[in-house]
């Protein structure tokens, strides 16, 4: 209420008051605006002053490339360094288990996870613009690589499941080397492709992922990874699937080995669950009370380590647990370039997906807290940490945002948290990686599926979006099921695809108005929307939003035509099919004269009806008086006078103005149909004119030589009530002469 009552205030003080000539796009261009001279440059101008070196431009560079040295020499360490401590400290006991679990989604061991959760971190420190978002693994990547990977190395391969003993162990050991090195090879991919769109100012392409859709995908993704875990969370030995219809194949072989589930698995697993379940949400209800988060899920994972350790579940019960660890990093290595071939196509999808998801974090925490991102270097930070991440075995990453939402709340303000969050999982790494193997996979499985449940809450996108927007949810819902039932990599390309049709159907499927005046303003409105608006005499203001181009120039014109109700086409072949009626009544009229003389000779007060017969062969009465033909009944000069009639009462409108405001731009195709349009009115002694058109699509109509002879600036108007007011005046002129 009080702000419709400021509205009200403001509406009432503040007048709007321009007193100034009518003016058309041939006078701005000729009066008021004057073109600034540019200098022309060769190519090889150009080309030097873009490669000339200055301590400026190699200043910028540097900057650019590295951003930590933009924010750390002016680092408040005392109003920073405590809250990053306790962010670091909260992000890398969240980041363990995390790594951990994740390793499983992406079919490698373990302890890949942690390496996974170092370096790329690491890296992203430096590089990175974001000073909130925590890099390392997140389930949607993850999930997406371990489907390569158990495509390229299938367990078939293998018969691990068949063959006991030492034989069973060493196929397993030569199955996660090979899987290894395809994750590897992905990863080195994926840097590759964002490093290079970086490096080439593609950080654009995220928009063509949006929201509905990243959040459709992300809902699939989930699907996906639940279903992957069923087997952990039962303790059921199982095939793993990729490829389209995976989820239901997996689904179908969990179920059908249901009878078989270890009875310590899913107990252990579903008290895991129920407790961090409980700890979500009492972080949740008390966020602003608790100076850190809970940490629940290494609670959990403490004290089921110890639990297993203690009743020793894998001997005894038969629970499968994480395994060896080995403790120290591993030198580097090449990554198999063997293998590139095979996921080349795959690995595109990861990078986009992966900077996606680091684009739109980092977008929301700059927002947030006042300072910019540059997608561009996220792109090469992103593109740095996979890349040289990848010669030390790491697989994919990307920001996670769980662990962001973690980094941000406990008073992260620096990408120096990050820094020590990865410190804490070198330590694990180089000194107490042994104490997790005895820690049960169900366990794993339970942290993966609890973190799974914002992105189930995305369900509620349906109602929201059927009430605002029915194409969006379209979106979402083609990414969902596209990627539920073909796979995460197809299931984007198909989404995207869908996405891009959907821009050109709003476009080929605009809001097609006539726009009537609000009283004693310059505004003009929807004449079918509201009541108070009204028509000129004459005047027909037409309105689509959208551009016009090739796609949609042909129903514009329709549109045009329609919602005017004046079709220059038929208005013409009306015309000329009356002219030829004309004809030949006149040519009727003489013939039946020259009868009637011939025949009798009528007084002045007599009326006769003539027969006579015309050239079609018909026979028509026409009525004489006075010894002179007046009219006949058929298609004589009285359907020919009907029909100028009627031609008369459509072309009541003189002048059509079409409204531009919407139009963002126009092409070739779009041009030629304007230029049609306007001759084709201009026949029947209709003007079409153009309000409101901007100086970006002023200069398309330029480059495209639409302007001629007989089209000229003169008929386009920077307004629609400039256009209005010429037509109120051409109008009266036309009424006086």
């Amino acid at each position: 209420m009080e702000y419709e009552s400021e509205a009200e205030n403001i509406s009432r003080t503040l007048m709007y008051h321009v007193d100034r000539p009518v003016y058309n796009e041939g006078c701005i261009e000729t009066e008021l605006l004057h073109r600034k001279q540019k200098k022309t440059q060769t190519i090889k101008q150009k080309l030097s002053q873009s490669l000339r070196c200055s301590s400026k431009k190699l200043q910028s560079a540097v900057y650019s490339f590295l951003p930590i040295l933009t924010w750390l020499p002016s680092y408040p360490v005392k109003k920073y360094l405590l809250g990053d401590i306790i962010s670091g400290l909260s992000t890398g006991v969240m980041q363990l288990p995390q790594g951990l679990a994740y390793a499983m989604l992406a079919a490698v061991p373990p302890v890949y996870g942690l390496y996974s959760s170092f370096y790329p971190v690491l890296l992203y420190t430096f590089f990175g613009t974001s000073r909130h978002v925590s890099i390392g693994t997140f389930a949607v990547i993850s999930l997406m690589i371990g489907g390569i990977v158990v495509r390229e190395v299938p367990d078939s391969m293998f018969n691990i499941a068949t063959v006991n003993g030492t034989n069973n162990t060493d196929n397993q050991l030569l199955r996660d080397a090979m899987r290894v090195k395809v994750a590897v090879a992905v990863t080195f991919l994926t840097g590759i492709i964002q490093f290079c769109l970086g490096l080439l100012r593609f950080g654009f392409v995220a928009i063509y992922l949006t929201e509905p859709l990243v959040r459709g995908f992300t809902t699939a993704a989930a699907v996906h990874v639940v279903v992957s875990q069923l087997k952990y969370l039962f303790g059921i030995e199982t095939n793993r699937y990729s490829g389209p219809l995976s989820v239901i194949y997996s689904f179908i072989a969990v179920v059908s080995k249901i009878t078989t589930t270890n009875t310590a698995a899913i107990t252990v697993a579903l008290i895991c669950i129920v407790f961090l379940v409980g700890v979500k949400e009492i972080n949740e209800r008390f966020k602003k009370k608790l100076p850190v988060p809970i940490p629940g899920e290494i609670i959990v994972v403490i004290i089921s380590t110890g639990v297993s350790y203690g009743m020793k579940l894998h001997e005894n019960y038969g629970v499968d647990v994480v395994g060896e660890i080995p403790v120290g990093l591993l030198p580097p290595v090449v990554p198999d370039f063997s293998i590139f071939a095979a996921v080349i196509t795959e690995s595109f999808a990861i990078a986009i997906v992966g900077f996606s998801m680091a684009a739109s974090m980092s977008k929301i925490f700059a927002l947030k807290h006042g300072y910019t991102v540059n997608g561009n270097q996220e792109l090469i930070a992103l593109g740095l940490c996979n890349f040289s991440g990848s010669f030390f075995q790491t697989f994919a990453v990307t920001c996670s945002m769980s662990r962001s939402l973690v980094q941000e709340s406990t008073g992260g303000k620096t990408q120096i948290a990050g820094l020590l969050a990865s410190i804490v999982v070198l330590l694990v790494i180089v000194a107490f990686g042994f104490v997790f193997e005895t820690l049960p996979q169900t366990v794993l499985a339970a942290i993966i599926m609890v973190n799974l449940i914002g992105m189930f809450k995305q369900f509620r996108d349906i109602p929201l979006l059927w009430r605002t927007s029915r194409i969006e949810l379209a979106i979402w819902f083609v990414a969902f099921v596209a990627s539920v039932l073909l796979g995460l990599d197809y299931g984007l390309l198909v989404a995207v695809a869908f996405a891009i049709i959907s821009v050109i159907y709003r476009t080929q499927s605009p809001k097609y108005t006539i726009l009537g005046q609000i009283p004693k303003t310059d505004l003009y409105c929807d004449t079918e929307e509201y009541e108070e608006v009204m028509e000129h005499s004459g005047i027909k203001i037409f309105q689509a939003n959208s551009p016009l181009y090739f796609a949609n120039s042909e129903l514009y014109v329709n549109a045009l035509k329609k919602k005017t109700g004046v079709d220059p086409v038929a208005l013409l072949a009306a015309k000329k099919k009356g002219q030829k009626k004309q004809e030949m009544a006149k040519n009727q009229t003489k013939t039946t004269n020259k009868k009637i003389n011939s025949v009798v000779k009528l007084t002045n007060s007599q009326e006769m009806g003539v027969k006579h017969e015309l050239m079609d062969g018909e026979t028509h009465t026409d009525l004489v008086r006075n010894g002179q033909f007046v009219t006949a009944n058929g298609d004589g000069e009285a359907d020919c006078e009907q029909s100028l009639s009627f031609l008369n009462r459509l072309t009541g409108v003189h002048s059509i103005i079409l409204d531009f405001t919407p139009v963002t731009f126009i092409d070739s195709v779009g041009a030629k149909a304007l230029k049609s349009i306007m001759k084709e009115y201009d026949e029947i002694g209709v003007t079409v004119i153009v309000g409101a058109c901007s100086r970006a699509v002023m200069e398309n109509l330029s480059k495209l030589d639409f302007f001629d002879g007989s089209i000229t600036r003169d008929l386009v108007f920077p307004s629609v009530h400039d256009a209005v007011l010429y037509c109120q005046y051409k109008g009266s002129v036309n009424t006086l002469e």
